[in-house]
């Protein structure tokens, strides 16, 4: 099963408040439903290709009212061969839409009436619906974050980043074989997106997850950085070291200041010294400091003598 189909089953099962209980409906009807007039009678179908989310479907449609529901299910002829759960309300269809505010002016409305989504546990709600509908999110597991929600038209997709905006997430669109695409990519923001739907388990398992990852990339990330550090310390020492044994081929070793001796038998003598390390190793053999400029300092003469040789 993915994480998405765990979310999902998390959050089909999380108890509602009767108003809550519209809102989510009306995200539900609107995403999956389709009006038909069949024998001068309008029906009402709702699909879905989840058996938990069909249950979530039947159960919220008699929590908001009396309602009929006709249950059929059609096996897809594919090589998954996923059943297809069909909801039908053939009778007081205008009723229902009524009750979820997706019934205006004698007509069905072409998005649910804010009245029903403006409280903040319904807002939460409907976000829930509609990512119940047509969401999906990555797992945790892969490098890649993302979670998007999947609309027929702009309005629509408009209607639910205004939503998500109240809870100070930052949704992207973008229009993907005709449909528009609503989507979080930084993982802080779909973390914020799952514990304002109510998915907290899912939450848990993806911030641990999330952290492990950062915490391994962090990890090597720094162990690359040091391994840098060093493989750049070797070649700077390397290139020291052959000046100094060019100063001695020359003859001109013993000519050198005290001072500049001192580091170059101090150089050959810790090849794989880092400018610190020589500085400490300075302090412990001499009783003197110094400093890592004044090292860097006589470093710099002794290759000037050795470029005029």
């Amino acid at each position: 099963m993915s994480f998405s189909q765990d979310v999902k089953i998390e959050i089909a099962q999380n108890n509602l408040n009767p108003c809550c209980q519209k809102a989510q409906l009306a995200a539900l009807i609107k995403y999956n439903g389709s009006l038909v007039i069949s024998k001068q009678q309008l029906t009402l179908k709702i699909s879905s290709e989840s058996a938990a989310i069909a249950r979530r479907i039947w159960f919220l449609i008699k929590q908001v009212g009396d309602f009929e529901i006709e249950l059929s299910i059609i096996k897809k002829m594919n090589l998954q061969k996923n059943n297809i759960y069909n909801l039908t309300i053939v009778s007081k269809v205008k009723e229902l839409l009524l009750v979820v505010g997706l019934w205006r002016d004698a007509m069905p409305a072409e998005q649910v009436d804010l009245a029903i989504v403006a409280k903040e546990c319904c807002a939460r709600a409907y976000i829930a619906g509609s990512f119940l509908a047509a969401g999906s999110v990555n797992s945790p597991l892969t490098s890649k974050y993302h979670l998007e929600v999947r609309n027929t038209d702009q309005k629509q997709a408009e209607y639910l980043m205004q939503l998500l905006r109240r809870f100070n997430l930052e949704p992207k669109l973008v229009v993907r074989r005709n449909r528009y695409i609503v989507y979080l990519k930084a993982s802080e923001m779909i973390s914020d997106f799952l514990r304002s739907i109510g998915a907290h388990n899912a939450v848990m398992l993806f911030e641990d997850q999330r952290i492990q990852r950062d915490f391994t990339n962090n990890f090597v990330r720094l162990d690359n950085c040091e391994v840098a550090n060093e493989v750049k310390t070797i070649i700077a020492a390397t290139k020291q070291i052959d000046l100094i044994k060019k100063i001695q081929k020359a003859g001109r070793y013993e000519m050198l200041d005290e001072r500049l001796l001192e580091i170059a038998n101090l150089r050959l003598a810790n090849p794989e010294a880092s400018i610190n390390e020589l500085c400490e190793i300075y302090q412990s053999e001499t009783g003197n400091q110094i400093s890592k400029s004044g090292m860097n300092h006589r470093l710099r003469k002794l290759r000037q003598i050795a470029e005029q040789i």
